[in-house]
């Protein structure tokens, strides 16, 4: 009997995998290190020097310092301690700049405040997801509280010029946050040239631990945000609740292996990425956002007239995505593309790759092949008239959306 092929994930931004190293670096901890970190004994204190560890580590891989480190639950907690305990804490400022490419973790947010009376724009981006700085500064008014713009798009990859954006903000005296969690440990991050005042980070997002991420909080910027949830006074006041010291431990072992590999890796996933392109651009395919400035493993494309259903129904060994892992449930197309100008049929043809550390050459070719092959039943299904049998065995696993 033949073993069938393993299933190929490609879907890096919706999770990684826990690096083994990781996990070599949390056992000790998860086998015997369960004190409160809180607490003023023994136990406590070697719990709170492993996440005073952490702490130094996440703050050294986006040039941070470690005082400025508050741990959360992940990147979603993070954008809203940002997002609301900014608002909180301020007076007279009633205006948050945006773009309509944002997390929806960074939008929900955002128009929950104007449902309370906030000024809030939305600032649209160009067809390959790009915010014109211009277009910032032109929103920006003397009482703008807040502008929020993440690194690198989810979806497509773009990556945002925010230390210009920055710059403009600054001048009018509005802090900026950047939700950079899929951006943290794939490509440069550094808060000092990029200007940002607050930071959102995810261990899951860089083959750490999921349930724990961190918000970075320049120390000027510390009495402009208050805490939204109460219950303790842990993180400087900013967060309250136990820490979780296995995560923040795994989160510090994967900043710092990302500090010694990022380089390298997105230089060879950039390569593999466009090995897939190659493989594929004969499919009658158009690529959604910039192939610069973009996230070195990320790949979306359309399929024209192939709906990104079917596709990944008869392509079930690969692990990819319709959108956001964080909103794949709902029944509209993704709100990234229809916000970059593509129609609701063309978001509706578009699948997301995500390449990443442990992703092989071999598993790019076959992974071409699966698509070639499904992308081409299809249309030939279609030009005789036909349903589209699956060709893919349903035993095998299915994709992550």
């Amino acid at each position: 009997m033949t073993t069938p092929d393993p299933p190929i994930y490609l879907d890096y931004h919706a999770t990684t995998p826990l690096d083994p190293r990781v996990l070599e670096a949390m056992l000790p901890v998860l086998s015997g290190g369960f004190g409160n970190a809180a607490s003023s004994h023994v136990f406590g204190t070697a719990a709170a020097e492993h996440v005073e560890r952490a702490r130094a580590q996440v703050a050294a891989l986006v040039g941070a310092h470690a005082r400025d480190i508050v741990f959360t639950s992940g990147a979603t907690e993070a954008n809203n301690l940002a997002i609301k305990g900014v608002a909180l804490a301020a007076s007279e400022r009633r205006h948050i700049v945006t773009t309509a490419v944002e997390h929806h973790s960074v939008l929900e947010p955002c128009r929950r405040l104007a449902e309370e009376g906030y000024d809030l724009d939305i600032v649209p981006v160009d067809r390959t997801g790009v915010v014109d700085p211009e277009a910032v500064r032109a929103a920006l008014r003397p009482d703008t509280l807040l502008v929020t713009i993440g690194l690198a798009n989810g979806e497509i990859g773009t990556i945002a010029p925010l230390a210009e954006i920055s710059r403009a903000a600054h001048e009018v005296g509005a802090l900026v946050h950047s939700d950079a969690a899929q951006a943290v440990g794939k490509t440069s991050v550094d808060v000092e040239s990029l200007g940002t005042d607050l930071l959102s980070m995810s261990a899951h997002k860089l083959y750490g631990p999921m349930g724990i991420g961190a918000l970075y909080v320049r120390r000027e910027a510390h009495g402009r945000v208050k805490a939204v949830q109460y219950g303790g006074g842990h993180e400087r006041g900013l967060r309250s609740g136990t820490i979780n010291v296995p995560g923040a431990v795994g989160f510090g072992a994967a900043c710092d292996i990302a500090a010694q590999s990022w380089a390298d890796e997105a230089a060879r996933l950039s390569e593999l990425r466009d090995r897939l392109l190659s493989a594929l651009t004969d499919l009658d395919v158009e690529v959604n956002g910039a192939l610069t400035s973009r996230l070195p493993g990320n790949l979306n494309v359309r399929f024209i007239g192939v709906p990104n259903d079917v596709l990944m129904a008869n392509c079930l060994a690969l692990a990819i995505s319709a959108g956001s892992a964080c909103s794949s449930g709902a029944p509209e197309p993704s709100h990234v593309l229809i916000a970059i100008g593509r129609s609701y049929e063309a978001a509706e043809e578009s699948v997301r790759f995500g390449l990443g550390r442990f992703t092989t050459a071999a598993e790019i070719d076959r992974a071409a092949s699966l698509l070639r092959h499904a992308v081409l039943h299809f249309r030939s299904s279609q030009d005789h008239d036909e349903p589209m049998p699956s060709v893919v065995s349903p035993s095998a696993v299915g994709a992550t959306r």
